[in-house]
């Protein structure tokens, strides 16, 4: 299957008839990065974003025929921009049906959600599962979600859940799109760690399972520039969500869009089309290959994304973060690593060679005695204060140890992995504390007292 790059083949010509720049960036085509000639405004024939009837528009359209999408937009911003638009978009539906904006949400939700919600006022209730070891994951379960909603006096307008998590746990998307529009909720899902989802011998991804609408970063797992994504809205999703999708993009969005991210996403497009699924199968079978080595030698994996390795490294004597520096210092750079978990990020551009380096690195790892500590628990929350008023209260900075008592305002996460221990407007309790410690959290901001 081949694909145009309406995009790229606008910039490159540009570039190549060296005009006299006249107009935005600063650079005028020069500089000492060497991207400079091919980073441009939004000049005549360039097209506009959110608002394209030329090469964006074209390029999305290609970009929506490969996911299989109604629309698909692209973020220059990341899947924040994409999160924020989708809640937007939610908020608009409620209204034509005469409902209040009431999400509920996974609590593992990423830090940009809770900032959506208190820019646009929602209210959120949380869903926990049964079963939560770690902050980063919340693996709620179809009969789970089907309980909460059953007893939820008055039904969330939408569900929001974040698959795969941070740790590669993938949810039953099918299965609970299946619950949330059983119970007249739209399903929208966070998979800003899945956009190759859709090229897997079997899509996995949340929009072919019957989710409304989801976020993609396509600069997580795909060959393209940091701030590269998607927001993917499915057939099935309430009309009124293709039609203001750009509208709702552009309302949080700088009016300065980044072309060389533009094309990086429009690359993509072909990249995607050209053979991408058969190297994505091979990479993959490769990639289950080397976890189960890894298993055989004595790790303990987390996990089911296909290109996800997140490893429990305590089993084998050592805490994660212990394990990134061992590895770093052979020239491997790890994704995230907290006390608990080592995540590695794989995908088909660092090649078998890449992946027997990383295999020869972790078995010439001595294992020792398992390290028996385990994560205290996870705080209870407790509400105080809505998101919206606690993020937006004039606050103050402390030591999390002297931060008993007091309303979190502000959720002190760092990215990786933005999932916040406490929500906006929660009240810190001792539990929360010992988390704040476990973590590496030396401060918190918390609601000022004379507010």
């Amino acid at each position: 299957m081949t694909m145009e790059t309406p995009i790229c083949d606008f910039v490159r010509q540009y570039a190549q008839n060296e005009p006299l720049r006249l107009h935005m960036p600063g650079h005028k085509g020069k500089g000492f990065l060497g991207a400079e000639r091919l980073d441009i405004t939004e000049i005549n024939g360039a097209d506009v974003l959110y608002h394209a009837g030329g090469i964006i528009k074209r390029s999305e359209e290609n970009a929506a025929s490969l996911f299989g999408t109604a629309r698909t937009l692209y973020s220059a911003e990341g899947s924040s921009l994409a999160i924020r638009a989708m809640l937007y978009l939610t908020m608009l539906y409620g209204k034509t049906v005469g409902r209040r904006p009431l999400i509920a949400a996974g609590r593992n939700a990423h830090k940009s959600f809770m900032t959506a919600t208190a820019l646009l006022d929602l209210d959120v209730v949380w869903l926990h599962a049964q079963e939560r070891e770690s902050l980063l994951t919340c693996q709620i379960t179809g009969k789970e979600l089907e309980q909460a909603l059953r007893q939820m006096e008055e039904k969330p307008l939408a569900v929001y859940l974040t698959s795969p998590d941070y740790l590669g746990n993938m949810a039953d998307i099918r299965r609970l799109a299946r619950v949330c529009h059983g119970y007249g909720a739209l399903l929208l899902v966070d998979n800003a760690h899945g956009a190759y989802l859709n090229f897997l011998p079997e899509s996995c991804h949340p929009i072919f399972l019957g989710a409304d609408a989801c976020c993609d970063s396509a600069h997580k797992t795909l060959p393209v520039l940091t701030g590269g994504a998607y927001l993917h809205i499915s057939p099935d999703a309430p009309k009124l969500f293709s039609r203001q999708a750009e509208s709702a993009m552009s309302l949080f969005t700088s009016t300065s869009p980044s072309y060389l991210i533009l094309q990086s996403l429009d690359g993509a497009n072909q990249y995607l089309a050209e053979g991408y699924q058969e190297r994505l199968a091979d990479f993959a079978a490769h990639v289950s290959a080397l976890k189960e080595c890894l298993r055989q030698k004595g790790y303990l994996l987390a996990g089911d994304e296909p290109l996800k390795l997140t490893l429990m490294p305590k089993a084998y004597g050592y805490r994660g973060t212990e394990l990134a520096e061992l590895l770093r210092e052979k020239g491997i750079v790890c994704e995230f690593a907290d006390p608990d978990y080592l995540v590695m990020m794989l995908t088909p551009e660092i090649g078998r060679e890449g992946l027997e380096r990383l295999e020869r690195a972790l078995r010439d790892v001595e294992r020792r005695d398992a390290i028996m500590e385990k994560a205290p628990p996870l705080p209870t929350p407790k509400r105080v204060l809505s998101i919206r008023e606690a993020l937006l209260s004039p606050s103050e900075e402390l030591e999390a140890s002297k931060c008993a008592g007091r309303i979190l305002a502000d959720a002190n996460v760092s990215c990786p992995p933005a999932v916040p221990i406490l929500v906006c407007g929660e009240r810190v309790d001792e539990k929360a504390i010992a988390c704040f410690a476990y973590y590496g959290i030396e401060k918190c901001r918390v609601v000022a007292k004379n507010r």
